[in-house]
């Protein structure tokens, strides 16, 4: 097994239950509600965990980019149909070898410090991320075959890479890699991360730390992605950004109406928010990984594939999803979210088969059972050690875990679950203390597989985060990955990535649960929001608030 860190850098701050405190817009004027209207203060109230750091480079996690997108922007994005279109970036160019990309920049943006936004400034920001001192992972691994970069000209910057990258355009749209002011980079990581300063609609103001951040509109902005609704600053005046743990109490918060928007939605409050007129339901699931457990095959007992596929065929997935999530999502079968048009699905590899389950584990030799029901072998209990990020799951995941511990159980399995904080549930995986793990991960395209299941993925980023936690070795999956990551031709990459899938689902590295799920629920006086969709982050630029 190759080395990894014995410790993380990426660590959240705990949250805990907050006060509210009514923000909505009364200094709105009536209107249509089909007439955007400027003015107004939008209260957003987030159930995932509060940021240790505003700067989205620094660690790279998802709470980061749902705030982040309000105020970085990337070198380009894509539209609803998968296509990547212009942002920061009005054109590029890919060279015939694959190893340089010019890309034009955008003329007379400036960040919101006065910075220019230029060829030098695309190349500051990559050697942020690039630096180790900076501690990124997510953006970190979206960039690693970018070796050099060059200013042609003040509006045209050239990427020299060490391998064609056909990923690089989906790599670039994401917020984990956004443009930052070059001069508050200069500053101390705590002043930046307490307030990055970008180009986009919003800008940080201030942050009390467990209550809320403040962004206020840039009033010099000039224009979103290519797919946005309208040109010119943000309709709203401000944002405030609020983190409450408790889903209940977000759910109220926002049916009384001191808060506008929320994330995290439960699954039956969804199905109760749906019949309301006066709340409305976002549904976005997130591009590339699907939610799934990672099943650690770099140690017992899933060294073994016997285990593995055991394991798999006892978990009764498809009745949980039914019962607790309420026709929200759908099971998947797939390694890639239903989002990725290349996702293959799989549904001979991950139906519920106790009888299978015990003949495998029979096969494997754990054919001896202990007094508590749980298999024995050489003296050892057949233990699966399976902590769990209550910052990241949702209650109805954990009740699944649940579930899934009561199935696997008749077939000999001891499903050691163990609720932690996110920095203790980082901390776990650093130690190899895991033998499985729902760890979400989001990057867009089907080159997350790379990120996921290539063995380079076992060697942590900088931040000490390693994203092959399934600890897949394979050769011939490596060299899959690998050719496909290279080509370009859309049917030849597409073959790559079909076989990619097929192998690393018959290895039974991981049980797919369901998409990453995303699902904001706002009130119905908010108009014009929508999931950004790189990595389905809400983006409240065309947003505004009716009377």
């Amino acid at each position: 097994m190759r080395q990894r860190a014995s410790t993380l850098l990426i660590a959240l701050a705990a949250v805990s239950a907050l006060g509210l405190t009514g923000c909505s817009p009364a200094s709105v004027t009536p209107s249509a509600s089909s007439t955007p209207v400027s003015g107004g203060t939008l209260t957003y109230a987030s159930g995932d965990a509060e940021p240790s750091c505003l700067d989205p480079h620094v660690g790279g996690n998802y709470p980061q980019a749902l705030i982040a997108t309000q105020y970085l922007e990337s070198l380009v994005s894509r539209n609803d149909k998968g296509a990547i279109i212009p942002w920061l970036a009005t054109s590029w160019k890919e060279s015939a070898d694959g190893l340089t990309w010019d890309f034009t920049l955008r003329d007379g943006v400036t960040f919101t410090d006065g910075t220019p936004f230029d060829a030098a400034a695309v190349q500051a920001n990559i050697a942020h991320v690039q630096d180790p001192a900076t501690g990124s992972s997510t953006g970190y691994l979206a960039l690693q075959k970018i070796t050099s970069t060059e200013a042609v000209s003040p509006q045209v910057v050239r990427l020299h890479l060490s391998a064609p990258d056909s990923a690089l355009l989906e790599s670039l749209s994401q917020v984990w890699v956004a443009m930052e002011s070059p001069t508050a980079l200069k500053r101390t990581q705590d002043e930046n991360c307490a307030s990055p300063v970008g180009t986009g609609p919003f800008m940080v103001t201030k942050w009390v730390k467990q209550d809320s951040v403040t962004l206020v509109r840039n009033d010099d902005y000039t224009q979103g992605p290519a797919d946005s609704a309208h040109t010119g600053p943000a309709y709203l005046d401000s944002i405030v950004w609020k983190f409450i743990p408790d889903s209940a109490s977000r759910y109220a918060a926002l049916q009384s109406g001191q808060v506008d928007v929320i994330d995290n939605a439960q699954p039956d409050t969804i199905v109760q928010a749906e019949k309301s007129d006066q709340i409305a339901h976002l549904d976005a699931p997130r591009p590339g990984a699907s939610n799934r457990i990672e099943l650690n095959s770099g140690k017992a007992p899933f060294n073994d594939p016997l285990v593995r596929e055991a394991f798999i065929r006892s978990a009764n997935i498809d009745a949980a999803v039914k019962s607790l999530f309420f026709d929200t999502t759908k099971r998947s079968t797939s390694a890639l979210s239903s989002a990725e048009a290349l996702a293959v699905s799989r549904p001979d590899l991950f139906g519920y088969d106790p009888d299978q389950a015990n003949q495998l584990l029979d096969a494997a030799g754990w054919t001896k059972r202990d007094a508590d029901g749980f298999r024995v072998k050489d003296g050892k209990r057949l233990t699966v050690v399976f902590p769990v990020s209550t910052n990241q799951s949702i209650p109805a995941e954990q009740s699944l875990f649940e579930q899934l511990q009561a199935t696997a159980k008749q077939t000999g399995f001891d499903v050691q679950l163990t609720p932690m904080d996110l920095s203790s549930w980082y901390g776990a995986l650093a130690a190899n203390d895991y033998n499985a793990v729902s760890a979400p991960y989001t990057k867009v395209g089907p080159d997350v597989l790379r990120i996921l299941y290539h063995s380079d993925g076992i060697t942590p980023a900088p931040s000490g985060y390693f994203a092959n936690l399934a600890q897949v070795d394979d050769p011939k999956l490596d060299a899959l990955l690998t050719q496909a990551a290279k080509t370009s031709d859309p049917d030849a990459r597409a073959d790559l990535y079909t076989k990619a899938q097929n192998r690393l689902l018959e290895g039974f590295y991981l049980l797919p649960l369901y998409d990453q799920q995303n699902h904001y629920l706002y009130r119905t006086t908010v108009k014009g929001l929508r999931a950004l969709p790189t990595v389905s982050t809400p983006t409240f630029y065309d947003a505004w608030l009716a009377a």
